[in-house]
């Protein structure tokens, strides 16, 4: 079914006045939407979720614009309407598209060498590898060989720099291996060789502005308080991604999630200012699911939204293209890529959409599009889980916006 809904992006007469869209958490819902926030409302009442937002675009006008619980255990603070959250690797679905941006006006091409635009990268042989090959997570260049500091990870040309000196790795295992943090340092390098902007700045100005957005790779000076902090479940490190060493003397995995071990520390170093401060195109932009929604919902309607056009359809068709399909062979989760973005899979991360892309964030965010259904979507929360069944949140979520979207 399709609801009638304003123009306006943000419907101001519900938002500003903060009316519960159901028993204790804010926002609203279009009519016809009523299930998401029962969903929403679930996730709090049985689900024990702590802080989250979640918020959906269908034809690229809002539907769904839900927030509830705590922005911050240790003092209570309420999540608010403006609070924003840190969204993990969420972050790469947004340097997928600031890289798709540059393919559709000619700056970049998936099949040139890296070190067409880049030729330090050359080095250690390294010279044949494409643009095409480092956005879907084939350059093998997994995780990194220098022994590196956690403030290391705050310095992307630095980081880029350490990348194109190293040597491709040789494991067969990393012929498709995702690279957690070394897909933002060598995106965002290549982007800066084109551009000249880094991504954080070409984010906001060629897709922030344009689009009104509250959305940000490096945060800004000021807005802080704003942010959700932290915390990780009781049960934090079921799932290999989150223990200490579950794979005991494999380098090509140390080198990938404990060259620092940046996920496992406390207190969490994802927390601190100067890691809100820093670019890590691959794992620290900070928004609204609000307007992450917003920015999906442009996509799942061909790249333009509001009049305002990011890209064309077909560069955006091409960039939600498989690449690559496998699983990961640490894990065995399933996995596709186009160019950058992450495809729907067996598995449903996306929800009940068969033709979806995006990007899901460490401990439980999603954010992405569901192209038939021309529905944007983002769901960010503060509570981080690894439950290896699965998390019940974003998927009551997911499976309720489809219900109403589609009418079954």
């Amino acid at each position: 079914m399709t609801p009638q809904v304003g123009a306006a992006a943000t419907p101001p007469d519900q938002l500003n006045n903060e009316q519960p869209a159901t028993k204790s958490t804010h926002g609203w819902v279009a009519p016809g939407f009523e299930r998401v926030a029962e969903a929403f409302e679930q996730n709090f009442t049985t689900r024990e979720e702590v802080g989250a937002a979640f918020a959906a675009t269908l034809d690229g006008r809002p539907v769904v614009d839900l927030w509830g619980g705590v922005a911050d255990s240790s003092t209570g603070r309420p999540w608010r309407m403006d609070t924003v959250q840190l969204i993990f690797s969420g972050t790469k679905g947004l340097t997928a598209l600031c890289i798709a941006i540059l393919l559709d006006r000619g700056r970049l091409a998936l099949e040139q060498p890296v070190s067409a635009y880049w030729p330090e990268f050359a080095a250690e042989g390294k010279e044949a590898i494409t643009v095409s090959e480092i956005v879907s997570h084939r350059g093998r260049l997994p995780g990194m060989r220098t022994p590196l500091s956690e403030d290391d990870l705050l310095d992307p040309p630095r980081m880029a720099a350490l990348l194109a000196a190293q040597a491709p790795e040789t494991d067969p295992r990393a012929a498709f291996l995702y690279h957690s943090l070394t897909y933002g340092w060598l995106c965002d390098q290549l982007i800066r060789r084109v551009d000249g902007r880094s991504v954080g700045r070409f984010l906001a100005e060629e897709v922030v502005e344009p689009l009104g957005l509250e959305l940000w790779i490096g945060l800004p000076e000021g807005l802080e308080q704003r942010v959700a902090v932290l915390q990780y479940a009781h049960d934090w490190g079921q799932t290999a991604w989150f223990q200490a060493d579950p794979f005991p003397g494999d380098d090509l995995w140390a080198s990938i999630l404990l060259n620092p071990p940046f996920m496992l520390k406390e207190p969490m170093l994802w927390n601190l200012p100067a890691w809100h401060a820093a670019e890590i195109a691959a794992g620290n932009a900070i928004g609204t699911a609000r307007s992450i929604a917003r920015l999906y919902g442009a996509l799942a309607c061909g790249g333009a939204i509001d009049g305002v056009r990011l890209l064309s359809a077909e560069t955006l068709a091409l960039a939600c293209t498989p690449l690559v399909s496998g699983t990961h062979p640490f894990i065995g989760e399933p996995m596709s890529f186009g160019v950058g973005f992450a495809l729907q899979t067996a598995d449903g991360k996306f929800g009940p959409a068969d033709i979806a892309f995006g990007h899901g964030g460490g401990g439980g965010s999603i954010h992405g599009a569901w192209t038939h259904e021309r529905v944007g979507f983002s769901y960010a929360m503060n509570e981080l889980r690894d439950d290896p069944a699965g998390d019940g949140r974003p998927q009551a979520l997911l499976d309720a916006l489809h219900t109403c979207v589609v009418g079954k």
